[in-house]
């Protein structure tokens, strides 16, 4: 991976992030329950739990995608369910399967967004596109569709992508999912070098461990829709909370398998 010793694309302001007593209902069905967190401005905040823990549900109020049902979050000062919020806070969201438009090159890809918002003549959208590509070590992938990319790349294209629109506050959901553990190491230095060099506030959403202790600031713990801990990656390094410890360090235990309790669960 090559990052850019140029100007980077990302502006140099930063916002932090309050969620304060947040609750989401589906039908009457609860996901999130009273979660409350402070994001500073410029730092990595990782977001991890079980699958079906509320962690994407979460994330997409933060980018303006939910309504919460009561609570709130504020993006600086501004609420983030609020349409006006897009106009005062460049946010981008890098969507786990990445989202590339599956017709359109890599470059059109990237292009999309600062042609639709006039951000430039035609030459300048290729400068930005050409910079993002660059720093993400693209360049060669330019011409290439999305059916031609291997995995890490599709990842790759996708924060190349967010990083056309100079955001101030980048959100990543599950960056690392469904690639091998070298790429996954791969796409965690870039989260942690795009925010060194610019100081753009990260929320990350993860299952992934490494991810999490290597590069974050802080750590919430995410389980039932609820905020279960908060810390440093030191903070979980021997978690008291027996739950807790088992997301993080499960035990393959082949004479007591997980399956089975699951069953017995139901019964």
């Amino acid at each position: 991976m090559a990052v850019s010793s140029t100007a980077s694309v990302l502006a140099a302001k930063t916002f932090g992030v309050t969620i304060d007593k947040l609750n989401k209902s589906f039908d009457g069905v609860p996901v999130l329950t009273d979660v409350s967190l402070e994001v500073r401005a410029g730092e990595i905040f990782v977001i991890m739990g079980p699958s079906g823990s509320g962690k994407s549900v979460l994330l997409k109020h933060v980018a303006g995608l939910e309504r919460p049902t009561s609570g709130r979050v504020l993006i600086g000062d501004y609420d983030a369910s609020d349409p006006a919020t897009r106009d005062r806070v460049r946010l981008a969201l890098v969507f786990q399967d990445g989202a590339l438009f599956n017709s359109m090159s890599v470059y059109d890809n990237l292009a999309l967004f600062p042609r639709e918002h006039r951000l430039s003549n035609e030459a300048g959208v290729r400068e930005r596109v050409m910079h993002a590509l660059q720093i993400l070590s693209l360049e060669k992938a330019v011409d290439q569709f999305p059916a031609e990319l291997s995995g890490g790349m599709k990842k790759r294209v996708a924060i190349a992508r967010a990083l056309v629109t100079e955001p101030q506050l980048l959100l990543y959901d599950e960056p690392t999912s469904e690639l091998d553990p070298v790429m996954a190491a791969t796409i965690s230095e870039i989260i942690a070098t795009l925010r060194e060099q610019t100081a753009v506030t990260t929320i990350v959403v993860s299952h992934d461990r490494d991810l999490a202790v290597a590069i974050a600031d802080r750590i919430a713990i995410l389980m039932d829709g609820r905020i279960r801990a908060s810390g440093t990656a030191a903070d979980f390094k021997h978690p008291a909370d027996p739950a807790i410890a088992n997301f993080l360090s499960p035990v393959i235990d082949l004479k007591n398998p997980r399956f089975k309790q699951l069953e017995n669960d139901h019964e």
